[in-house]
């Protein structure tokens, strides 16, 4: 299962990047709003900034609610870089411009899916990825892993190449049941991927092993040559 990180932050994404576990990065507006309060960079610039640190897939979302809008936005986004993938929200424009877009070998990220029929539907007109939000789900009080289950089921009976990315994130457990179900890409914010590594298990064992050695020896370094 392939880790995106959901974040516009350039310093957070250099920071997640350093561990070696990301393979792309998602965005929206809302995040990009936000890096550019922080930075005063132009959107562009932002996603430029994050194609120079990630080599894999980057979503930019379009902002136009019709066909001929999204298809000129998503024809200036890949100018900025050749791994920009262009996020567009579920809609009937949003599918006319995706059959296009894919047809011109422009990946695509459609977002926003709340039903198995809406990524059916999505898969039918060549999207790259959909991203089934299941935090929102949860959020009301409904099971969003389900979802994720429901949209894998129909993507193997039929064979569709369009990839799941689980989005709307919110805990561990929600990147625990995505790789069950066998996702092929999720995307978390950087606080999630932080307490993937987390276990307290492992810290008191950590913390064990370094106070046996100290109390060991006055020496405790186990590199050092003897003398």
């Amino acid at each position: 299962m392939k880790i995106f990180l959901d974040s516009a932050n350039i310093e957070e994404i250099k920071e997640a990047h350093a561990l070696g576990l990301i393979d792309g990065v998602t965005t929206n507006p809302s995040l990009i709003a936000k890096e550019i309060k922080r930075t005063g960079l132009s959107p562009k610039n932002i996603w430029r900034e994050i194609s120079s640190i990630i080599s894999g897939p980057i979503s930019a979302e379009v902002l136009g609610n019709k066909c001929g809008q999204i298809i000129h936005e998503a024809e200036e986004l890949v100018k900025i870089s050749t791994n920009i993938v262009v996020k567009i929200p579920i809609m009937e424009e949003g599918l006319k411009a995706t059959n296009i877009l894919s047809s011109s070998g422009i990946k695509t990220n459609l977002t926003l899916c709340f039903s198995p029929l809406q990524a059916l539907l999505c898969a039918k007109v060549g999207a790259t990825y959909i991203s089934p939000f299941v935090g929102r789900f949860d959020d009301i009080s409904q099971e969003g892993m389900s979802l994720v289950g429901d949209i894998k089921q129909i993507y193997f009976n039929y064979q569709f190449k369009t990839q799941i990315l689980v989005a709307s994130v919110r805990h561990p457990l929600h990147v625990l049941y995505s790789a069950r179900i066998g996702a092929d890409c999720i995307t978390i914010p950087f606080k999630v991927i932080r307490q993937l590594l987390n276990h307290p298990l492992t810290d008191n064992g950590i913390k064990k092993f370094f106070e046996d050695i100290k109390n060991a020896s006055t020496d405790t370094h186990i590199l050092d040559n003897e003398t």
